[in-house]
């Protein structure tokens, strides 16, 4: 099948063809026309399926012709990356077309998203909290809104944002349309698409996701503390030629990039704890070429759309299996091909079992020739939070103590100074003149 064959609009079609797109996905194939039908839709699918456009395009078509200056489309997103790349994506396919498209999302300023809500831009695309915050004033009430997406819901939901959604949902009008799409379905996102989908279309549902067809999944067995060494290895000698790296905490990607860029090998880290314009400057710099690494936390797993991203490489295996699967998801997009190794320790093998079990994927493992696994350990990365709390509980009481006695010698001095017998004062006498 081609896109011809879903009978989209002809501007859009010209938008897909310079795009280099010339047959949909299977989600796209079967999502698109019962979008363009006006059916809600439940669209359950594999990370990088192609999702994006299989709900972006019956928007486009459905509001190509239609008076411009008022928001008729809003899709939420659970971070400020995805929004970012949604509002990209769209900018793509609707590159002949004169609609518009406004991020909006938090650690930046209100003024500007204020100004997609005044001047009414076609779809709005927003994270729940800063589109909370706009609701508190007039201009953001969305009365002509017709078509509602919600993006990644699963990981809104590990989120937390599942009661901003609904408080969301209960202050925009009714929508004549609903789109959900998730790459998996736990039961409380399930709930949920009963309260506020009418007889939904229900696309490639499977209560448990997978990775793609096109990921070469690898596991390496390494001691914790020679995890950083390893990825240096896999580095240098070329096994991998850029990598989106995984950490568990924002401390070990800070760490991580560190280490990476004392060993020569050009690393930036994205993380909760950086700023938006920190983050998008890391991101725009990986794709352009001038990182070999972008070391990440799982906030920044949906949303980072790299193209042709070669490797993804779980520096930690992560506790949750479709964590795995969306970090895994980040590369062999669009039907390309490429490689997610994990670096699993002894104390996180029954958590690697346990994705196994939920992928039903037994991974292969690899052995690097050569690499010295008997090695001296490392410096960790990451101290243990005891031990963290413990050495932070230590300099407070030595700090204490530093200015407890700095206070006893300050009294004891000024007692010498003040202690025994006056002596009397001198008295100064100018010389008799003559």
């Amino acid at each position: 099948m081609t896109f011809d064959a879903l009978k989209l609009h002809p501007t859009l079609l010209k938008g897909i063809g310079s795009l280099g797109f010339k047959h949909p996905t299977p989600v796209q194939s079967e999502a698109i026309p019962h979008a363009l039908e006006g059916r809600d839709l439940l669209a359950c699918a594999a990370t990088g399926s192609g999702k994006t456009a299989a709900f972006l395009l019956p928007m486009l078509h459905r509001f190509i012709n239609e008076p411009r200056g008022m928001t008729k489309g809003l899709v939420l997103a659970p971070t400020r990356e995805l929004a970012l790349q949604i509002v990209d994506d769209f900018s793509g396919l609707a590159r002949f077309t004169n609609l518009t498209a406004a991020p909006v999302y938090g650690g930046v300023k209100m003024g500007r998203q204020e100004k997609a809500f005044r001047t009414g831009v076609d779809l709005i695309v927003a994270t729940p909290g800063r589109l909370l915050d706009h609701f508190q004033y007039s201009y953001a009430k969305l009365p002509g809104l017709r078509c509602i997406v919600l993006d990644e819901a699963d990981r809104m939901l590990d989120m937390g944002f599942l009661p901003e959604v609904k408080r969301i949902l209960r202050h925009v009008p009714k929508p004549e349309q609903t789109l959900f799409f998730s790459a998996t379905m736990p039961p409380p996102i399930e709930k949920l698409t009963g309260e506020i989908l009418d007889r939904p279309i229900k696309v490639a549902l499977q209560r448990k996701a997978a990775p793609a067809s096109g990921v070469k999944q690898v596991a390496y067995h390494v001691g914790a503390s020679l995890k950083g060494a390893l990825l240096i290895e896999l580095l240098s000698r070329g096994e991998i030629d850029d990598a989106l790296v995984f950490t568990r905490t924002k401390h070990r990607a800070n760490r991580l990039a560190k280490l990476l860029n004392r060993k020569g090998i050009t690393a930036e880290r994205i993380h909760g704890n950086r700023s938006q314009s920190q983050r998008t400057k890391a991101l725009a710099g990986f794709k352009r070429g001038d990182f070999r690494v972008l070391v990440a936390t799982d906030v920044a797993a949906r949303g980072i759309d790299v193209e042709a991203l070669g490797h993804v490489v779980n520096f930690d295996v992560p506790k949750v299996p479709e964590d795995y699967i969306h970090r895994v998801g980040r590369t062999a997009r669009a039907e390309l091909t490429g490689e997610a190794f994990t670096l699993v320790s002894p104390e996180e093998r029954k958590d690697f079992e346990k994705i196994e079990r939920a992928v039903r994927t037994k991974v292969q493992r690899a052995k690097l020739d050569g690499f010295a696994y008997d090695a001296t350990a490392e410096a960790p990365l990451e101290v243990p939070r005891k031990e963290r709390v413990k050495q932070i509980q230590k300099k407070r009481a030595q700090d204490r103590a530093r200015a407890a006695a700095k206070k006893k010698k300050a009294a004891g001095d000024h007692g010498e100074k003040n202690s025994g017998p006056s002596r009397p004062r001198r008295r100064r006498y100018g010389k008799r003149k003559g």
